[in-house]
């Protein structure tokens, strides 16, 4: 084990196990670390099984290294939050950080957002969806493995309670104006007023790593916040 890391058994209350059929890499996460996560769709006890109550939950699609997960959770803690990402890596990453910090109301799954939203989400029943600065894959033949589509801000329209907000912040002024224009369309969002409370008011108040990397070198940060509509059912 090298220097600081901490042991597999640390890390499982904090990991959620994602079953078959996805995987997004080979050996995507062993069982000996992490938690079952209960399967089922619809499941009215979901997030009790989850977090152990039943506070509010928020999502974070794609978490990274997990700043904005770290953060939120402390400065939250009678919200609880479930963090998202692919890279295994990176679940790891924030896994630790989450457990160096025992942050009860913090977990994390190694799993694609679509496949799990679709799988384990039930209707209405997350407060939030937050999406910061997802690859907005430049090349026009790999625009159809962008997540933010039509399609995706379905199912988030879908798991949202009616007036559950939908975040998303991106430096690219493109990407984020079609995203804004795409999500407006679907017709079961509102777009709520830009008074731009999530930027950062310090150095140490950035959302993600990528925020405080881009807004050092100067680049303009582009943010919406939707709200689901009573009539989401997409």
């Amino acid at each position: 084990m090298r220097r600081g890391r901490l042991p597999v058994e640390a890390l499982r209350p904090y990991l959620l196990e994602v079953p078959a059929p996805f995987q997004a890499t080979p050996d995507k996460m062993r069982a000996a670390e992490v938690s079952p996560l209960p399967h089922g769709r619809g499941s009215e006890t979901s997030w009790r099984d989850i977090f152990g109550n039943d506070l509010a939950v928020e999502i974070e699609v794609g978490c990274g290294k997990g700043l904005f997960l770290v953060t939120a959770g402390q400065a939250n803690p009678r919200t609880n939050f479930l963090g998202i990402e692919k890279e295994r890596k990176y679940a790891l990453y924030t896994a630790a950080r989450i457990a160096k910090r025992a942050l009860g109301n913090v977990k994390v799954a190694c799993s694609e957002a679509r496949w799990f939203l679709d799988q384990f989400v039930a209707d209405a029943s997350v407060a939030a969806i937050h999406i910061y600065f997802p690859d907005p894959w430049w090349k026009t033949k790999h625009r159809k493995r962008r997540l933010l589509t039509a399609e995706f801000a379905g199912q988030c329209a879908r798991v949202l309670n009616p007036g559950g907000r939908l975040h998303v912040v991106s430096d690219v002024a493109e990407y984020f104006a079609q995203t804004a224009q795409m999500i407006e369309q679907t017709k079961v969002f509102q777009r709520l007023p830009s008074s731009d409370p999530d930027a950062p008011r310090h150095d140490m108040d950035y959302l993600t790593n990528f925020e405080r990397k881009y807004s050092k070198e100067g680049r303009p940060i582009y943010r919406g916040i939707w709200a689901a509509t009573t009539n989401s059912r997409y």
